[in-house]
């Protein structure tokens, strides 16, 4: 009997400590998730207890929105071109650092992580004023020193989107260096040293070593990075609040902030929450299915 209770308590025990987490997840994620869910089938105004389920309505509405379009664009644009920058590169840097003949490791890893601790708010204010077209803006200074007229940045759908990504690289090059350097330590210098032995070059060692041994690093940023683009807001808004010249700054999420705060249209904006969870959720799947991560060594 003593056994059986002893057995039993031992099956206990890990949902005993795990309940917490699954406490936690449920009311902060899942209800909330479910919540919306069941929102984007009804229509409210505010804070109003008069709510009606409209099924649809909200959905078709979306679809026929062309701002959502426009949105869906930006940000589309924003992942494409933060991906092409903020995957290759932090992965070359590192393996530049991790090299035996880079010096002063340390200090040039708090150099690159320094800009993550920035607020976004912070560095967006920053760099609306570096891009400004006032006395003083920073790049139209530097463009003028090579006989160029000034240049209304946050004006231009093409030198808008060179703001955006230009923050974003400025903030997480650091961060995606981090992920890269800690995949780095776990690969074996053995390989390096044999591939060395064969007469491979440092770009061989790159391309054949590296490159696929990071692949489970370069999955997580690939997939971090995606719901970061589809998620854009801080930086717009701070650009432009929820008003841009042509919607040139508009994303999803400002789409939200403006049904739900400004127009108080609840319904319509967990509409949009609903399907820019789907839209990041369908993305990263099929980037995942592209890169082989169901596939069996």
């Amino acid at each position: 009997m003593f056994n059986k209770k002893k057995l039993s308590g031992s099956k206990l025990a890990p949902y005993v400590f795990i309940s917490p987490f699954i406490l936690s997840l449920s009311i902060f994620l899942l209800y909330p998730l479910i919540q919306a869910f069941l929102m984007s089938f009804q229509e409210f105004q505010g804070f109003s207890q008069d709510v009606e389920w409209v099924g649809f309505e909200n959905y078709i509405r979306l679809l026929n929105d062309s701002r959502f379009y426009k949105a869906l664009w930006n940000v589309g644009r924003y992942t494409f071109w933060t991906l092409i920058i903020l995957i290759p590169f932090p992965m070359l840097i590192a393996f530049l650092m991790n090299s035996k003949l880079t010096c002063f490791k340390n200090f040039f890893r708090t150099i690159y992580f320094l800009p993550v601790l920035v607020s976004s708010v912070i560095a967006g204010i920053v760099f609306r004023f570096v891009f400004s077209t006032e006395p003083g803006g920073g790049f139209n200074q530097l463009v003028g020193i090579f006989g160029f007229e000034p240049i209304a940045w946050l004006e231009s759908s093409h030198t808008a989107m060179f703001a955006l990504v230009i923050i974003a690289v400025w903030r997480w090059m650091g961060v995606n260096l981090i992920y890269f350097l800690s995949g780095l330590q776990g690969i074996s210098q053995e390989l390096y040293e044999s591939a060395e032995v064969d007469g491979a070059n440092a770009w061989k060692k790159f391309r054949f070593i590296t490159v696929p041994l990071l692949k489970p690093v370069t999955l997580f940023v690939f997939t971090i990075s995606v719901t970061a683009g589809f998620s854009l807001f801080n930086e717009a808004f701070v650009y432009w609040g929820v008003s841009s010249p042509n919607d040139i700054g508009l994303t999803i999420v400002t789409l939200i902030y403006r049904a739900a705060f400004t127009l108080g249209d609840f319904g319509y904006a967990s509409a949009l929450g609903v399907t820019l969870f789907l839209i990041i959720i369908t993305v990263n799947l099929i980037q995942l299915k592209f890169l082989g991560l169901f596939k069996e060594d």
